[in-house]
């Protein structure tokens, strides 16, 4: 590591690596083992490179406006559910908890954790789905591969490159997330075991608050039963509305601990030398088989009577509507991209950079920019 030559002095200063050499597991990534960064830059005097890219992606725009996008709920089912953003902490902060029980690398989960659902666009999955459809002629749309774009190229925070020149760990992670691959580094790994515990939990705690099912429609699911048990059997009766608070607790609470008892052990035996090591092996974090099989049964649960909810199934419907006329609106008028937006078209195409710039919008600005445009000629 290089430190600008003001500050190699400076008395008690602890480099990364050095945390690192005490804190983590010989199977954790450590960053004196990182590919480093697509353009060269001076290392940080006492920041590692992934707590920068942890910081690169907090601070970015696309980060900022998950404050205002979907996660399942819109803003028409009230102000109580999660947005993108309060999801995005969610996962972090369990993905951190985690990995510190592992030994894991905490800076980089906590960058992986930031930028794993960066790319989504207005209207969670819906608006997903929608974009898809629109630009399947030209390879289609994944939030996953978007959030590479965005930390590639639409980002524009620094004037000697592009993007956020995050690591290649980071980079790598997120795109096998875009291409589902296998063989993963393990931080990478409890990023999506993380992912999975918290929609878990709290999509039972917005539906049954939104008053789409009941608590009692809830307990017909193995693993929110067993949560409801735990709770019971050690507090005094509660309110229906503290219970449902108290079951999301203990939902996320047991999910994790069946991580870490499959898992611990399992690492501990294996003994796996390096994070290449672990990382090529037939390893996966991942909860016990009993467990995976109650999460299954709770996400058909939800997928059938949450997720295809008629009122979700109506927001839906008449968000699709707007992006699909958006995208047809902005492909016969260019003119009214932003001019970034136009100086892409020759290298992307048109579809293509309509397709981006519809994927960076909030659900507000989507909806601004619908009426300001679109509605009347669309008959809205």
């Amino acid at each position: 590591m290089i430190f600008p030559e003001e500050q190699r002095d400076w008395p008690g200063l602890q480099t990364a690596f050095e945390r690192e050499e005490v804190l983590l597991a010989p199977y954790a990534m450590c960053s004196r083992e990182s590919a480093g960064r697509r353009y060269s830059e001076q290392e940080h005097p006492y920041r590692g490179p992934y707590q920068r890219d942890h910081d690169r992606v907090l601070h970015s725009s696309a980060y900022r406006r998950l404050s205002d996008k979907t996660q399942v709920f819109t803003g028409e089912t009230g102000d109580y559910h999660r947005t993108r953003l309060t999801h995005t902490l969610e996962v972090a902060s369990i993905a951190r908890t985690i990995g510190r029980a592992l030994r894991l690398n905490e800076d980089l989960i906590e960058a992986l954790s930031l930028l794993h659902d960066i790319g989504h666009p207005p209207f969670g999955h819906a608006g997903e789905d929608a974009l898809n459809e629109c630009l399947v002629d030209v390879g289609g749309f994944s939030h996953n591969q978007y959030a590479l774009c965005l930390v590639e190229e639409l980002e524009l925070r620094y004037h000697d490159f592009p993007g956020l020149n995050l690591t290649r760990e980071v980079l790598d992670g997120q795109l096998g997330r875009a291409k589902k691959l296998t063989g993963q580094l393990l931080e990478a790994q409890i990023v999506d075991v993380a992912d999975s515990v918290t929609y878990d939990s709290h999509d039972t705690d917005d539906a049954v608050q939104s008053g789409l099912i009941s608590l009692d429609d809830l307990l017909e699911t193995s693993l929110v039963r067993e949560a409801r048990d735990r709770v019971m059997n050690r507090r005094h009766p509660v309110s229906n509305d503290l219970l449902r608070k108290l079951i999301v607790h203990e939902l996320i609470d047991l999910q994790v601990g069946h991580v870490l008892s499959a898992s611990g052990p399992e690492l501990a035996r294996r003994a796996f030398p390096s994070a290449a090591a672990a990382r090529e092996s037939d390893f996966r974090i991942g909860p016990e088989a009993a467990l995976a099989s109650k999460k299954s049964e709770l996400e058909r649960f939800l997928f059938e009577r949450v997720y295809h909810h008629p009122e979700l199934v109506r927001v839906r419907q008449t968000a699709q509507d707007q992006l699909r006329r958006m995208f047809v609106g902005y492909v016969g008028r260019p003119e009214l991209l932003p001019a970034r937006f136009q100086s892409r078209i020759e290298r992307v195409g048109l579809e293509r950079s309509v397709g981006d710039y519809l994927a960076g919008m909030t659900d507000r600005f989507c909806q601004q920019q619908y009426q300001r445009y679109f509605a009347t000629s669309a008959g809205g």
